[in-house]
């Protein structure tokens, strides 16, 4: 189907568009804020700045969803209160519980629509044990990307148009202070109007943005912490477009010292290769994780290993000691990791049972490069990274002993994870890892609607935010137990704002 939209080729390089609804920002949230425009009948324009639509969202396994069919059809029973009560417990309401709220209410809807649009669930997966997961993590076949895909070409089939490389520059507002476009500028430099009844920003918050992260997140400039590195794709378009649009309206902005924390990682960039890169590079990133021994600059230990895929817990475990830490292994549980695997999973990227065959080149490159160290006696190995060696020496003692009664009492490791170390012949492995972030959590302040409010609450006619342009909706980090909610507050949020657009703007009297 031929889009819509009403344009004009007008003299000096300028186009000029007529819709409905513009967007700024092809991710989740801003395609699925089009696809819901489009099929109920809307005229819509989406803009993208970068090549590619997606963005951050092709990378997510899956997203939160809450009374699923899926989840129905597979016995599993979760209420909406039951997850807002422990989101809220863990935010310590130090949130907009209100916003929260309707996004929770909409996520099981959001599943289902997307089954319904042909997205396939693998399953429920969580990371936690049986007994505390709240089970509401919807895996994606094909994961984000394959969500992206299916949701673009519904967009253009059903008439919206979608111009990538052309990103947002400024708002358009009438003389009574209504959002009513925007004005952008294609890869030919052009500018290109477009009028609009209503304005969503969708770009992604402000991960690439180091001069916003500097200014905003205290994580990123802390005297004396290590480095903090970004987990996030080689080209990456999110430098705060939207949030700024925002602020040139006078737009109010919470939560902008959250990161969402993901750690942790080699120290050697960029860390994306660790995730989506080659074998060896993978592999190492798993090893960093394994619950053999962790310890921060000073030789303690600091952290219960038995948890590091609790990424947020991590990272803030290691911003309480400096930002940095230390995976320490023997000769025997190497040869363990490349003969038969994993003791935990690094994701769903190399999991227990998938022999670590990459592992030895892996800890080469790493020497090489800065990142791993080897040494034939336990001394040896503390002096390469800077610990006193009889420090370490008793950090593993101490360790051996916790093996042979299968009791952890400093951190309740799980007993299966309590390993001895063979402290009389090495060699012995230290991996450095260092805290790192791939998403920001702060940005512009909104309602149940997901119209932007000003300093006063006030809201600004006809601009809507959504996905990770909103801000005020974690505390100090990202809630894991409410596993993919980034996606799905992403997701939700879209349709929220399109509905009410719809209602408020397109049809008010009906």
């Amino acid at each position: 189907m031929e889009s819509n939209i009403k344009s004009m080729v007008l003299p000096e390089e300028e186009q000029k568009y007529e819709t409905d609804i513009v967007i700024a920002g092809g991710g989740l949230s801003g395609l699925s804020a089009a696809l819901t425009a489009t099929e109920n009948g809307v005229k819509t324009i989406v803009l993208e700045k970068m090549h590619f639509l997606g963005g951050a969202g092709l990378f997510p396994e899956g997203s939160l969803g809450i009374g699923t069919r899926f989840q129905k059809e597979n016995g599993i029973q979760i209420t909406t209160d039951k997850v807002f009560a422990k989101v809220m417990e863990f935010h310590h309401w130090r949130c907009n519980s209100s916003v929260i709220r309707a996004l929770l209410n909409e996520s099981g809807e959001t599943i289902d629509w997307l089954l319904d649009h042909g997205v396939e669930i693998e399953g429920i997966r969580t990371l936690f044990p049986p007994e505390k997961s709240l089970q509401v993590w919807h895996i994606f076949k094909g994961r984000g990307a394959r969500v992206v895909k299916i949701m673009s070409k519904k967009i253009e089939k059903k008439g919206g148009l979608i111009l990538t490389e052309t990103p947002a520059k400024e708002l358009l507002i009438n003389n009574e202070g209504v959002v009513v476009g925007i004005i952008a500028k294609n890869a030919k430099g052009e500018r290109i109007t477009i009028n609009a009844k209503a304005v969503i920003l969708a770009t992604g918050g402000f991960v690439s943005n180091k001069e916003m992260l500097k200014k905003y997140v205290p994580d990123v400039s802390t005297p004396g912490m290590a480095k903090l590195m970004y987990r996030g794709p080689d080209v990456d378009g999110r430098t705060g477009d939207g949030i700024n649009l925002a602020l040139s309206v006078n737009a109010a902005l919470a939560g902008m010292g959250t990161l969402a924390g993901n750690s942790p990682y080699l120290d050697n960039e960029p860390a994306i290769k660790q995730f989506r890169g080659p074998d060896h590079m993978q592999q190492m990133r798993c090893a960093l994780s394994q619950p053999f021994l962790w310890v921060n600059k000073q030789g303690d230990r600091f952290y219960n290993e038995s948890f590091g895929s609790i990424f947020s817990d991590v990272y803030n475990a290691m911003t309480s000691n400096g930002g940095l830490m230390w995976s320490i292994f023997d000769e025997n549980m190497k040869r363990y990791m490349v003969e038969k695997g994993p003791l935990t999973p690094f994701n769903a990227i190399v999991v227990p049972g998938e022999k670590m065959t990459s592992l030895d080149k892996g800890i080469q490159k790493g020497i090489e490069l800065g990142f791993a160290f080897k040494a034939d006696t336990i001394e040896k190995l503390a002096d390469k990274i800077k610990i006193k060696p009889e420090k370490l020496r008793v950090t593993i003692e101490k360790i051996n002993r916790y093996a042979d009664q299968k009791k952890d009492p400093d951190f309740s490791r799980k007993p299966e994870h309590l390993i001895k170390f063979n402290t009389k012949n090495g060699p012995y492995y230290a991996l450095k890892g260092l805290r790192a972030f791939f998403l920001t959590l702060g940005g512009v302040k909104v309602n149940t609607d997901m119209q932007a409010l000003d300093g006063d609450e006030k809201v600004i006619p006809g601009l809507y935010v959504t996905g990770q342009d909103m801000g005020g909706l974690y505390d100090s980090t990202y809630d894991l137990l409410a596993e993919g909610s980034a996606s799905s507050f992403a997701l939700s949020s879209g349709r929220i704002a399109v509905r009410s657009i719809i209602t408020n703007i397109l049809s008010p009297n009906e």
